[in-house]
């Protein structure tokens, strides 16, 4: 195990404080895309937001990678250039592109920075693999319909310097390594550019033509809600990190920067154990654990794809998006830090009323109220994501512990007037309640609610 390199875990970021919650549950990099000249343009990161993810990760060590992996045409190349200048000013660390006209321009634009090559370029060889190496890269992604025995063949015959990442978890699209043209072709949405409207998720209705009566349509009925013959499962490889991590991959990386904050905690903890617990403890390797907690944030069913078999078939999803059933976001916690000056007036009042009431006890009755004066200090801010409700049960995701914390709501606060309340509703962005957890909790901490 000596020799044994531990990868780098890479999660997505669709926003700055996504970004901090992957870094807080263990990311050791994330990326994130630049405007319309991404793949994900509906997750953009505009450049101030870009420029504070950026900032912050080299403050605690950690990297960010900036994408852009669209297939330009010819008129977006001024934006490029504009953009590979801001990039190589902010010392992003990596910069994460497909097109080969579009790496040319970064070369010459953004000369301090690594250029990543994007599983849209379908690198699904090692002669492809050197051939970008040789081109300027410093990293190739794989395409995700690779097994492990042609992955392994590209560890043993790449560019020695050469660093590969590859997809271990997250959506999988119908399209060759991302490259499809079904939304453009339905919707005039251009996956290419950015802009997938991720037809292959939509329900279509299915008809058969009898060859000499054309025009005659007989539906095939599957359901009321049709058939979902585009969907595919979601990419799961936690019970073959060992394998991956053995095979010497440099980076495992996440799908999903359209993806909550929750989910982002949720499976990069779940990884940052699992790679953590393998490097400690090779032989003791139970991947049981962390599907456990995976399976909590799943909306659709997993799937291994290719890497165990290239004859699998089961990697589509007939019945279509699933959310989960029995867990959803519940909140996050603020700094609690806010929490003296967002309620002074009302925590002054209280104290008064606890010190007359309390030059009334007797010394025993004095020191109850001072231990409930104690619980109260304890109240968090939490930032709701769903309904919650006195006698809810929820967990507390830890973050470097695969292990969480559960507990029952007992008391809920309004963080305005500190009134008690029994339930609390997400009616505006931002919207937040008081409550006493069971353990000390920092800021950014995930609350999970069982539904």
């Amino acid at each position: 195990m000596e020799n044994l390199k531990k990868p780098e875990l890479l999660a997505p970021a669709g926003s700055f404080e996504k970004a901090k919650t992957a870094f807080l549950y263990g990311a050791d990099a994330v990326y994130c895309g630049t405007g319309a000249l991404s793949l994900r343009s509906r997750a953009e990161v505009n450049n101030d937001d870009l420029a504070k993810t950026i900032k912050y990760a080299h403050s605690i060590g950690k990297k960010v990678y900036a994408t852009i992996n669209i297939y330009a045409w010819d008129s977006y190349y001024e934006e490029i250039k504009k953009q590979a200048i801001m990039l190589n000013d902010l010392k992003v660390d990596a910069i994460i592109a497909s097109d080969g006209g579009v790496i040319e321009v970064l070369k010459k634009y953004a000369p301090d920075v690594a250029i990543h090559v994007s599983t849209q370029a379908n690198t699904v060889s090692y002669h492809s693999a050197n051939f970008w190496y040789k081109n300027g890269a410093s990293r190739v992604i794989l395409g995700r319909e690779l097994s492990k025995a042609q992955i392994l063949e590209i560890m043993k015959n790449k560019e020695k310097n050469l660093e590969v990442e590859m997809f271990v978890h997250g959506a999988i699209c119908f399209g060759y390594s991302g490259r499809c043209f079904l939304s453009d072709f339905l919707a005039s949405r251009s996956a290419n550019l950015g802009d997938c409207a991720q037809s292959c998720r939509w329900a279509y209705n299915v008809y058969v033509e009898e060859n000499n009566n054309p025009g005659n349509l007989m539906p095939v009925e599957y359901d009321e809600k049709g058939t979902y013959i585009f969907s595919s499962k979601d990419l799961c490889l936690i019970k073959e990190i060992p394998e991956i991590i053995e095979m010497g991959i440099d980076s495992l990386k996440i799908e999903g920067r359209l993806k909550t904050e929750y989910y982002l905690a949720s499976v990069v903890n779940a990884y940052r154990n699992a790679i953590d617990d393998y490097m400690k403890n090779p032989k003791e390797y139970d991947a049981s654990k962390y599907l456990k907690e995976l399976e909590k944030t799943k909306t659709r069913g997993l799937t291994t794809f290719y890497f165990n078999d290239r004859n699998n078939k089961d990697f589509q999803e007939y019945e279509g998006k699933q959310y989960n059933p029995d867990y959803e976001f519940g909140g996050k916690v603020l700094d609690n830090s806010n929490l003296e000056n967002k309620n002074e007036k009302t925590n002054l009042s209280n104290n008064e009323a606890l010190e007359e009431k309390n030059n009334k006890l007797n010394n025993e009755e004095k020191i109850k109220v001072k231990e409930n004066e104690g619980s109260q200090d304890k109240k968090y801010i939490i930032e709701i994501r769903n309904k919650l409700t006195v006698g809810d049960e929820m967990e507390i995701l830890i973050p470097g512990k695969i292990e969480t914390v559960s507990f029952k709501i007992e008391h809920l606060w309004d963080s305005e007037t500190n009134e008690e309340v029994t339930t609390v509703n997400p009616g505006k962005a931002g919207q937040t309640i008081l409550m006493t957890l069971p353990i000390k909790v920092e800021a950014g901490w995930i609350l999970r609610r069982k539904k």
